[in-house]
């Protein structure tokens, strides 16, 4: 039998009747000759209701614990999904991922997957069991405690089964029907993709983009997991959703394929900085033992030995940011005027394989924000994306304007 992966979000199986309808869609793969693993998210809101319940009975709570009390609500809707299959005469069992077991490292609230032993589950299979219905998000330290992967961590559980047992497909069910070329909450002209690289799809997952956890698409990239995102909301469809796939399997050759946007950016200047060497390890090295997220980084021409350094990051890591440059300049390790906090701005960025062979996709980008009057404030590159940061209440005049100047309405 071939495998085939289904993953299901939270806002998928948010009711029974919802629970119900995602049986259905696992019903008629299984008819298809598929066994099938589903992961299944947590109910929708269940897991910030537990996280809630974690932060006002202890604030400074043990990791340890804060995993098994959050990792409940995917337990659930397992055993939920499970019995709803068994009403279907579907031969179903639900797994917890210790009973997998889903082998993960100590870190907890942050595990990353080490190892997922294909026996147990094989063996259910050979005995007629035809879904393994296993929660996401879980997993069992070394230490055997129960350990979560942060959030969107159901997506990279789903992967990880896909890659381990070889399944010809990993089907991301959600309450969107694909990928599309922007958010269409912000243009109605964003277009449906057929199709996806993974490199395109990673980088709009790490941009912006909320349709995958940026985690779940590195796992499908690396072992070649074919991914379809689609919603569990519209009528059954097999050539439905969105494939994320190797670059040659994509037929459309626009340049561009997306516009990706995040709105909860700041910018950080440090004025003033010593220009010598190690400056930036000096700088950079005590932000990512803060947990500091940086982005985008711009240094400034050197004056009599004095230079500006600029980066982004999220704006609810700013804090973190000033206190971690405070710590570092009161041990003597940098030394610097100021730190100036600009925290309403927005990156907003364009995405495509295609960048690397066609020039001028950077002065089409900036004409096109100039023609609307938008200041550009910090740019970065890399071969397939360009980023810019610009004042967040232009935001969506910037995504609707580049949109428009690539014509991603149309398909390539």
């Amino acid at each position: 039998m071939s495998v085939l992966v289904m993953k299901f979000g939270g806002t998928s199986v948010a009711t029974l009747d919802r629970i119900k309808r995602a049986a259905k869609r696992v019903g008629r793969e299984v008819a298809n000759g598929h066994d099938v693993i589903v992961i299944v998210s947590a109910m929708s809101g269940k897991t910030n209701e537990l996280v809630g319940w974690v932060g006002e009975t202890s604030p400074l709570f043990d990791a340890r614990e804060y995993d098994a009390v959050v990792s409940s609500g995917e337990n659930v809707t397992a055993g939920l999904m499970a019995l709803t299959l068994q009403e279907m005469d579907i031969p179903a069992r639900s797994w917890q991922g210790w009973q997998v077991p889903l082998k993960t490292n100590g870190a907890h609230g942050a595990a990353r997957i080490e190892e997922i032993p294909t026996d147990n589950l094989n063996a259910k299979f050979g005995q007629g069991m035809r879904v393994a219905v296993v929660a996401g998000f879980q997993g069992i330290s070394p230490e055997g405690r129960i350990t979560t992967l942060g959030r969107g961590g159901s997506d990279t559980t789903a992967v990880a089964f896909a890659a381990a047992f070889e399944a010809v497909r990993c089907d991301i069910y959600t309450d969107v029907d694909g990928v599309y070329t922007t958010d269409p909450r912000i243009t109605s002209k964003a277009r449906k993709l057929d199709r996806i690289a993974f490199e395109e799809m990673l980088e709009l997952a790490s941009l912006g983009a909320k349709v995958l956890q940026t985690r779940s698409v590195e796992l499908a990239m690396r072992y070649k997991v074919k991914l379809r995102v689609l919603s569990s909301f519209d009528e059954y469809d097999e050539t439905a959703g969105t494939l994320v796939c190797e670059e040659d399997e994509v037929m459309e050759n626009n340049v561009v394929a997306g516009v990706a946007y995040s709105r909860d950016e700041a910018k950080m200047t440090l004025i003033s900085v010593a220009d010598r060497p190690g400056i930036a390890a000096a700088i950079f090295g005590p932000l990512a033992e803060a947990g500091v997220n940086v982005d985008m980084i711009v240094q400034n021409i050197s004056e009599e030995g004095r230079t500006d350094m600029t980066f982004s990051c999220p704006v609810d890591q700013v804090k973190r940011a000033e206190q971690a440059m405070a710590q570092a300049k009161e041990r003597g390790e940098i030394a610097y005027h100021d730190l100036v906090a600009d925290t309403e701005v927005a990156k907003v960025s364009v995405v495509g394989i295609g960048m690397r062979s066609h020039a001028g996709v950077a002065a089409r980008m900036f004409k096109s924000l100039r023609d609307e009057n938008v200041n550009i404030k910090v740019i970065t590159t890399s071969e397939i994306k360009i980023s810019v940061l610009i004042d967040r209440k232009y935001m969506e005049l910037a995504v609707q304007a580049l949109h428009d100047t690539f014509e991603l309405e149309k398909a390539g």
